[in-house]
Order: C-alpha cells, then structure tokens, then sequence
C-alpha cells in the first residue's frame, strides 16, 4: 500500500523559548494537563521501548499512573516481557504520542523498581476486578484459550471474597528516571519540527537538567534538537519539594 500521499497541514503551534519552563518535570506537567483539557483518550498511554542483554528491541503500550521529580511510575507484572528485558538492561525509552495536539514527548532513563510498600499503597487503590486481573493475568505467557482465564478468575473470586485481595508477589511497580527529555512540536508546513532537549548533567541528581533552545529544522534532519542546537547549562531549581501528579485511571 502507498502511503506517499498521507499528508496533513500542522498548525497548532511551535515552540518558543518564552513559553518553556527551565525544569523538563514542570514543562512535561504543563504539555500533560493541556492533553488532559483537550481531552485526548487515555492522554496517560506511553509507548515503552526496552532492549535485552542481547540489544533486541521490543515496544508496548503501558498507562503511566502517576509522576513527580524523582521519574515516571508504570505497573506490570514482574514476569512479563518488558521485565524481563528491564532486568537484563534498565536503559529504556518512552514516548507520549499526542497526535490531537501535534505534540510527542521522548524520555529517555532507567528503569528501576518501586518498593514493595509503593506497590500496594498503589494496589490498594485499584477496584477489585483490576486487583484480581493482576492475580489472573500472567503476562507474556501462553495459555490454551480464554475459557482458562475465566475460570481463574472466578476461583480467585471465590477465594476472595471475604477479605481483601492481596498484593501478587509476581506483580509491582517500576519508576523510570530520566535523564533525557525530547518535547515535540509540530510546525506549520513540512520544512518546521521544533524540539527542546533537557539532559541530566550530574548523575544521581534529580535536579541536575541542561537545556538545548528550541529548533527550526529542516526535512532531513536526522535527530532534530540534538544536533542543530546550541547546549545552555541551565540548572533546575532544586528547592522546590517534589509534586505528585495522579496520570489516569486505576
């Protein structure tokens, strides 16, 4: 199929200096809660890339549940794909693809656990159909039919169902660290991306953020912000306490 032809005309806007936050956790906030007001579907859904040891790539949909300084916190099962490649090699990538406002954001980091008590204060917060989907579904894994699932699940329903449904050993949280941010602008005509890059510039601090001017590029640019823009050391303010931002639905 040809698809030479797809082709739409970007006005939403760009991106300009003045309207940019020197902290990337304040700017990502502002690009969230505007997805939010233009009530994109499910404006929390990320794309994450990992890699295993071996450097085969593997991508998914996940749902960021919430998000402050210290990273970005997802849930899953801990034996599925994507932990399992998190535990051979932590570098990861997620992108927000908010296409309604011709917008993207890229994070690049690590990806680490939460803590067992982070788990289920999250976990605790869940309806209890989700409580027991986390027990039913082992991600990754192949299963003879549907009808198996279903029948899991009544059992733990039954199991259940006069008390509260524990948290699954198998089943957490992981929190990704960044230490790069891309935000993605779509301009008018093809000839304009405009992009603003934030890079950690002292491991192991949270606050520690260089930020590139944004860029007017050209078609054919191959990484646009990262080479076509001058490098500012613009520190993060690092007295501000770290903000909680709820990102979605249990």
């Amino acid at each position: 199929m040809d698809l030479s032809n797809f082709r739409e005309e970007y006005l939403k806007g760009q991106l300009h200096r003045k309207d940019l936050a020197e902290n990337p956790f304040e700017q990502f906030q502002t690009w969230f809660e505007q997805a939010l007001k233009a009530d994109i579907p499910e404006p929390n859904a990320f794309s994450l890339a990992t890699a295993d040891a071996q450097g085969r790539p593997s991508l998914r949909t996940v749902l960021l549940k919430y998000f402050d300084r210290t990273g970005f916190v997802f849930f899953t099962n801990y034996g599925s794909h994507k932990a399992r490649d998190i535990e051979e090699n932590p570098q990861v990538c997620m992108m927000l693809p908010w296409v309604m406002l011709e917008r993207q954001i890229i994070i690049y980091g690590k990806a680490v656990k939460v803590s067992r008590a982070e788990s289920l204060k999250y976990f605790l917060t869940r309806p209890k159909e989700s409580q027991l989907g986390a027990w039913v579904s082992h991600q990754s894994s192949v299963i003879s039919g549907r009808k198996l699932l279903e029948m899991k699940l009544m059992e733990l329903k039954n199991k259940f169902s006069k008390g509260e449904i524990p948290l699954p050993s198998f089943w957490g949280g992981y929190r990704i660290i960044p230490d790069t941010f891309e935000f993605w602008q779509r301009g008018p005509a093809c000839m304009t991306v405009s992009c603003t890059n934030f890079r950690k510039t002292a491991p192991g601090q949270l606050n520690a953020f260089s930020h590139d001017r944004p860029a007017h590029n050209k078609p054919g640019a191959f990484f646009p912000g990262r080479n076509n823009t001058a490098l500012h050391g613009i520190p993060v303010p690092s007295g501000s306490a770290p903000h909680l931002m709820e990102a979605g639905r249990a």
